[in-house]
């Protein structure tokens, strides 16, 4: 596929979530090469990024998850040098890795979404008055992913240990009423959404372990749910996704309690790669290999 040139797929980097970027890069550069693409490996962790401007790239495959690849911040220097790009630009990057902007924009724009509170590593923090308000909650650092430095708290001693370990990872965190329910995220994919899937676990929700490291989650693809709340809850994916200025490719997650009420939690837009990813298997799910798939996402790139 000539018309693409050189891709560089940038993958490591950084970030907490280095070990998953570098497994979603490994997979997105053997999926580029099978498809006849000329691509290799570049770690910005191990090399600086302005080598690709002495290296005749033509385009780059952004597999950074996190900090520093999923914030705006590397999709700034690849402005700066004038190299297409996979995903959000600079500003959408930027406001969906923030998940307290996030949610202060889907509040704003109605869109559902759990109450909520945040919390300032340097202000200090009422643990006691926010569980008597909230009840149980979740704790997440604003501008982390992979469920890293999330944790639940039905107790102020809890949260108290929740938000301290969380401020490990950032100044600012969020606190979410906790909802219990069936957690569900939808792919975007050049404008559309893709088929829900459904995500079951029994560890409580959804964390890092559940995610990467353990048997025993399970995944419904397409989501067994009726074709009205599969239809709203691509739509208010859709929102959510233009809404922080997401483009190309992502993900949205959300959840939906007891009562059937949808929520949103947030916007991906650098979510994982590898084969046995959400992304790939929504587009599995619609007949779209891996390797159309991350054609697909270079596509945008024209």
């Amino acid at each position: 596929m000539k018309q693409f040139g050189k891709v560089a797929v940038l993958l490591g980097g950084n970030s907490a979530e280095r070990e998953v970027s570098l497994k979603s890069g490994a997979a997105v550069l053997n999926g580029l090469i099978k498809a006849g693409i000329d691509a290799f490996a570049f770690d910005p962790a191990q090399r600086n990024i302005l080598e690709l401007n002495t290296l005749n790239v033509d385009r780059v495959f952004i597999a950074l998850h996190g900090r520093g690849g999923e914030d705006g911040t590397i999709q700034g220097a690849l402005e700066f040098m004038s190299l297409p790009y996979t995903g959000s630009q600079v500003l959408g990057s930027a406001l969906a890795m923030d998940k307290i902007r996030s949610k202060h924009l889907f509040r704003a724009a109605q869109l559902s979404t759990a109450a909520y509170t945040v919390a300032n590593a340097k202000e200090g923090f009422d643990a006691a008055a926010i569980i008597a308000d909230f009840g149980k909650v979740m704790v997440k650092p604003s501008h982390e992913g992979s469920s890293i430095g999330m944790a639940q708290a039905s107790t102020a001693q809890e949260l108290t240990d929740a938000l301290t370990a969380a401020f490990a990872f950032d100044d600012e965190v969020l606190i979410e009423q906790w909802v219990t329910g069936r957690e569900f995220t939808v792919a975007m994919l050049a404008g559309k959404a893709l088929p829900v899937i459904e995500m079951k676990t029994p560890r409580g929700f959804y964390d890092y372990e559940a995610k990467y490291q353990v048997n025993s989650t399970e995944y419904y693809c397409p989501a067994e749910i009726s074709e009205a709340h599969t239809a709203q809850l691509q739509i208010m994916a859709k929102h959510a996704f233009e809404l922080v200025g997401a483009t190309g490719w992502g993900r949205v997650d959300a959840m939906q309690d007891e009562h059937g009420q949808f929520y949103l939690l947030e916007v991906n837009t650098v979510p994982g790669m590898t084969e046995k990813s959400l992304v790939p298997m929504a587009a599995k799910a619609q007949g779209v290999s891996f390797e159309q798939l991350v054609v697909r996402i270079l596509e945008q790139t024209l």
